[in-house]
């Protein structure tokens, strides 16, 4: 069987589905390599390290099985590798032509079984068997919050991804909430969404036991960024439905005596770049850098600010899944997130849960108990490692594959 597979978000600087893609790759890989040398345990094959729990494969990989990688612009050198991958580089400027033109023709030419789209949308015209990923469907249900880069977009993602739910053979949601959202807006049998619940990123959890205070490394990563001594840390793309202004009024009110930063990491696209604006704002009030922006930064830079912050805060209206909670509790930080969406199913009550993101008093009072209580911030951080335990790369890649060789 021939597995297609757009690739093409593993491209350049990666977020949500580029992760996503990169994490049941290489959890594949590991899983053919186990089967092809006849180990039952990935452990014992050296490829994962670090994992809170070891996995045992529970599968045996179908005969002759090969997937077939489709890049736009770049094979990156750290995509991952089997002897099962076909890597194939189109060479295509266009998203939209990649998506809609090329994907299709190499596909149809390649004759894969299926293919399988991990990012919102599928060729529109693509006469063969279709398995799509809808994260979350928020531009659909919740148009007015979300960044449209363009008129067209805002026609075009939704028309283009419903349809695309519509025809596809099989549809994968990374939580419940999701797939009652697919069902509900788009109109999708039940029985044609599945839920494939993500995990950690496996290269966070290579550093999963590795202390980090006070090490070299560490100091030398919060001196690049500012950071004097305690911090508190949220990662993610800034949107109006992540409430970053109501984070920053808690914490300007809870730094008073400068004890902590903020360090906020991920692109404004908000309004006028307004939290951009206001940490500014803050900051010339307060009379020193209490609040750090930062675009983007490294992988091995991520996993140091999650180990090493005081908390991890994460609150959202809406949510697919919210992984960076689930990335922080696996790597050991107290975690502050909303009760409601996918962040109840992913939090479990292992996190401190916020009722009303628009509350600054109760955001405020959460923030207070999580660094004034040293006893419920090792609580937290215990709990948090044991919730993130029970999500597994393992357990996603094999429901998405079982799925896709299923849908031959």
């Amino acid at each position: 069987m021939i597995i297609g597979i757009d690739a093409h978000n593993l491209e350049g600087q990666r977020t949500g589905a580029g992760r996503y893609v990169f994490n049941l790759l290489k959890t594949w890989a590991i899983l053919c390599h186990c089967e092809a040398v006849g180990r039952s345990n990935p452990e014992d094959s050296g490829i994962i390290t670090g994992s809170p729990r070891p996995a045992r494969v529970g599968f045996a990989m179908t005969e002759g099985v090969k997937f077939i990688l489709y890049f736009k612009d770049e094979i990156p050198r750290d995509a991952p590798k089997s002897d099962f991958f076909e890597y194939k580089l189109l060479n295509v400027g266009s998203t939209a032509k990649f998506t809609h033109w090329d994907l299709p023709r190499a596909a149809t030419k390649d004759k894969v079984d299926v293919l399988f789209c991990p990012a919102y949308v599928a060729p529109i015209f693509y006469g063969g068997k279709i398995v799509l990923t809808l994260h979350d469907i928020s531009y659909e249900t919740r148009p007015q919050e979300f960044n449209w880069p363009s008129l067209a977009d805002r026609f075009l993602l939704k028309w283009v991804s419903r349809r695309s739910a519509q025809k596809a053979d099989m549809v994968f949601t990374p939580s419940e909430f999701s797939r009652q959202e697919v069902v509900k807006y788009y109109g999708v049998s039940p029985e044609k969404v599945v839920v494939t619940l993500l995990a950690a990123d496996l290269s966070q959890l290579e550093r999963y036991h590795s202390p980090v205070y006070g090490t070299n490394e560490l100091e030398e990563v919060k001196k690049k960024y500012g950071i004097k001594n305690k911090f508190a840390f949220y990662v993610g793309s800034i949107f109006t439905r992540r409430h970053l202004p109501e984070i920053i009024s808690a914490f300007e009110r809870l730094n008073k005596d400068g004890e902590y930063q903020l360090l906020l990491v991920g692109r404004d696209y908000t309004e006028n770049k307004s939290v951009n604006r206001l940490a500014n704002e803050v900051n010339k009030k307060l009379g020193r850098s209490a609040i750090l922006r930062v675009d983007f930064i490294e992988d091995n830079e991520l996993k140091l600010f999650y180990s090493a912050c005081a908390f991890f805060i994460w609150l959202s209206d809406y949510e697919g899944f919210g992984l960076p909670v689930l990335e922080a509790m696996s790597l050991g930080a107290p975690v502050i997130t909303t009760d409601g969406s996918s962040l109840s199913e992913v939090a479990g009550q292992d996190a401190l849960l916020i009722k009303n993101n628009n509350d600054i008093e109760e955001i405020y009072r959460a923030m207070h108990k999580i660094t004034r209580d040293s006893v419920l911030r090792q609580e937290l951080i215990a709990r948090g490692r044991e919730q993130a335990a029970k999500f597994s790369w393992k357990n996603c890649a094999e429901k998405t594959l079982e799925t896709l060789l299923g849908a031959k």
